[in-house]
């Protein structure tokens, strides 16, 4: 019924949103271009000067053209950019020079390169609460907000974009609070239910409606008079057992005082390369297709990240100098950019993020750059990262070893906020496609940058080359860069029972009753 709910209210936003751009006289705008994702990639493809890509590997181990698992093979060039050396080969010694030399040049290979760019005229966002709703997580009392946030779109009224987000706070403690900041799709955790009365007059008045509808309805409803169309959701549980690492990550943060809040990617930009002329890129871009260093979708969602963050630093109840970012697989990637991008998200929790992530670019091993080249997932990078996977171009052939920047520079781009690097293992679903090595060696990379900021690293040494994975379930958790590979499948809830215990002493946020 949540789940329903929240999509009426939905379906009823999008319908306003299509009855106001039908009024909009579309002749004093540029034309909106539609492509599909094909036809979108071709058009950057042709704008670079490239004629052809190297197909990515499958994912299928029996297949002909299967990525490749052989570590022997994997690091065609171990050597990764040194992210302590400067462009002009000076080292990096002090934390004034990472801060006003170093980091802005990786800040700008990432933008150029890969994520794109954010455009200066990005418009503003007006946050409106939808809905307000006291409710009960098991025992947990608290207030849930079903947000939209409307876009400003009067530069350009053929695209709307209304943000997703719902934000969900303990009652029971004192405040302000942490908050996790969940890349996925928003529902109110547990309505409020209507009391009985209440029931019987909104079941009789949809009987009616739907008898309005179709005339048939009214003998079915008379063939079973006690029918109720509309039920209760069974009420909390004031006798259940307290949350636990089992529990839904959500009811464990909020046992532990935090509050959380979930945000819809696709409501900020379509996961697909046809959707680039809408959402927040086709929007400022007036519907036309983009250049090559204009962002791509994880640099958009991370966007619609901070937009949310600039939310949730009005909400009292909120600590907006605590508040992380959490997401998994693709939403894994967006978290960690908004990370790189945002310094205000206090800490992160990256899971399972793969290529384009935490995974190192320059290895050839499961997912390759081919692969975020590729027609299904392009969309996510800036266009200038197809270059990389040119087989034909005016440029000559480009892989990743070509690219100047990589993920253990994104990893140090957290630094030296709390920065915590999940994977759970292939048996379970945790596909090797991940190449959670990669993520090892790049977490390992990133960590002089962590102690040279004055944050703990992984406690090991940062020769990327030497170290080794840790077993499962054996957590490097003791400084600000953390490590963990769960014994589950392609998700990060088990680890939330060591991430919040881990963020909450690096915050010295300690839960206090009401």
């Amino acid at each position: 019924m949540c789940r329903f709910l929240t999509l009426v209210l939905w379906a009823v936003l999008s319908f306003e949103a299509t009855a106001q751009q039908a009024a909009i006289d579309s002749s004093k705008y540029p034309r909106l271009h539609t492509f599909t994702a094909a036809e979108d990639q071709a058009q950057m493809m042709q704008q670079l000067g490239i004629k052809k890509l190297r197909p990515g590997p499958s994912g299928n181990e029996n297949a002909p053209n299967h990525a490749n698992y052989d570590e022997a093979t994997a690091n065609p060039c171990p050597q990764l950019p040194e992210v302590l050396t400067t462009k002009s080969g000076k080292k990096v010694t002090t934390p004034e020079q990472w801060w006003k030399q170093r980091r802005p040049e990786i800040v700008e290979d990432f933008e150029r390169e890969m994520y794109g760019r954010v455009p200066e005229n990005t418009p503003k966002v007006n946050w409106k609460v939808k809905v307000t709703d006291n409710e009960f997580v098991g025992r947990i009392p608290v207030i849930a907000k079903h947000m939209i946030g409307e876009v400003d779109n009067s530069a350009y009224p053929l695209v709307n974009v209304n943000i997703n987000m719902v934000v969900v706070l303990p009652q029971n403690v004192k405040g302000p609070v942490p908050v996790m900041m969940m890349l996925g799709f928003p529902s109110l955790p547990s309505p409020a239910q209507p009391s009985l009365p209440d029931l019987e007059k909104i079941n009789i008045a949809f009987k009616e409606m739907m008898i309005k509808q179709d005339p048939e309805m009214k003998a079915i409803f008379e063939k079973y008079p006690a029918y109720l169309p509309i039920t209760r959701l069974a009420g909390p549980s004031f006798f259940a057992p307290p949350p636990n690492g089992d529990s839904p990550p959500t009811e464990q943060l909020l046992a532990a005082g935090w509050g959380y809040c979930t945000i819809e990617p696709n409501s900020i930009q379509a996961d697909n390369g046809a959707g680039l002329t809408r959402g927040i890129i086709g929007l400022v871009n007036k519907g036309q297709p983009r250049s090559p260093e204009d962002w791509g979708a994880l640099r958009a969602w991370a966007w619609g990240a901070s937009r949310a963050l600039d939310y949730l630093e009005t909400e009292p109840q909120v600590n907006a100098k605590q508040v992380g970012i959490e997401g998994v697989s693709r939403y894994g990637k967006a978290a960690l950019v908004a990370m790189a991008f945002d310094q205000r998200f206090a800490l992160g929790l990256i899971g399972s993020s793969g290529k384009g992530g935490a995974t190192l670019q320059r290895r050839v091993f499961g997912e390759a750059v081919e692969s975020l080249a590729g027609s299904g997932e392009y969309h996510w990078m800036a266009g200038n990262y197809l270059k990389y996977a040119a087989a034909e171009a005016k440029f000559g052939e480009k892989t990743g070893c070509d690219l100047p920047v990589d993920s253990h520079e994104l990893i140090a781009l957290a630094a030296p906020r709390p920065t915590f690097i999940s994977y759970g293992i292939p048996e379970k679903g945790d596909a090797k496609w991940l190449d959670q090595t990669g993520s090892y060696e790049a977490t390992v990379a990133a960590g002089e940058v962590f102690k040279l900021l004055g944050a703990k690293d992984l406690g090991v040494s940062n020769d990327y080359n030497t170290e080794r994975m840790p077993p499962v379930l054996t957590g490097l958790l003791d400084g600000e860069l953390a490590w963990r590979q769960h014994d589950g499948g392609h998700t990060d809830a088990p680890n939330f029972q060591h991430f919040i215990p881990w963020a909450s002493k690096l915050l010295e946020y300690e839960r206090m009753a009401k």
